[in-house]
């Protein structure tokens, strides 16, 4: 039995180890200080409706501890594609993230689901139709205020059907995006969250939109 009391102590050890390694905590280039404002690894059933505001009519569930977005029922499509407003039909999973601060920082795991990628889409709106940040398969690309500034990114991809470690750091007339430990910044006159509050996950037309493990700071 004593010989044993090494390799018991090291196996209850080593999980522990193992967890702190896996978690770190993420430090901000923009900011000095940053002050937690929300955070949700989806352990429960509940969606937070105090954070998440559902778009378009869209299927949303908390799944195996992970948030899951699907397109909206076929009974809503036929009924929009019949009003005159055929372009919020809910063909795509489309949810906003609510109470983002002016100067934010937003850590989280995000995987889009599809076939193919979709002109524009998958994307992320820091702001709504303010800072749109859309992925393709040759590039990543920044549209400020739908026309006003194009800012493409070649060498920073976003992959469908994958999993993939997101960190968006923004401040006025500057976005730092992380994907997968990879950083590009963005600098521009024209960056600006003033007046806006949200961020929007838009995915491709009958694809899925998953996320996980999300924190936002406010950045001082």
């Amino acid at each position: 039995m004593k010989k044993l009391l090494p390799l018991l102590v090291l196996s209850v050890c080593l999980p522990t180890l193992t967890l702190q390694a896996e978690s770190p905590a993420y430090q901000s280039e923009l900011f000095k200080t940053t002050k937690l404002v929300y955070a949700d690894t989806f352990d429960g059933t509940e969606l937070n409706a105090e954070f998440w505001e559902v778009r378009q009519n869209t299927t949303w569930a908390i799944k195996d501890g992970v948030l899951s977005g699907e397109q909206s029922s076929k009974e809503f499509q036929a009924k929009k594609k019949a009003s005159d407003d055929p372009s919020h039909a809910g063909l795509k999973p489309v949810i906003w993230l609510k109470k983002v601060p002016e100067n934010f920082v937003l850590t989280m795991r995000v995987r889009y689901g599809a076939e193919a990628y979709q002109k524009g889409f998958p994307l992320l709106d820091l702001g709504h139709h303010v800072h749109t940040i859309a992925f393709s398969e040759k590039a990543t690309t920044l549209t400020i205020k739908k026309n006003v500034e194009v800012l493409p990114v070649e060498t920073l991809l976003f992959a469908l059907n994958a999993w993939h470690d997101v960190a968006i750091e923004l401040k006025k007339g500057t976005i730092l995006l992380t994907i997968d430990g990879k950083k590009h910044r963005f600098d521009s006159t024209n960056i600006d969250m003033a007046g806006q509050a949200q961020i929007d996950f838009k995915a491709v037309d009958f694809g899925t939109c998953q996320i996980d493990d999300l924190k936002l700071w406010a950045g001082q």
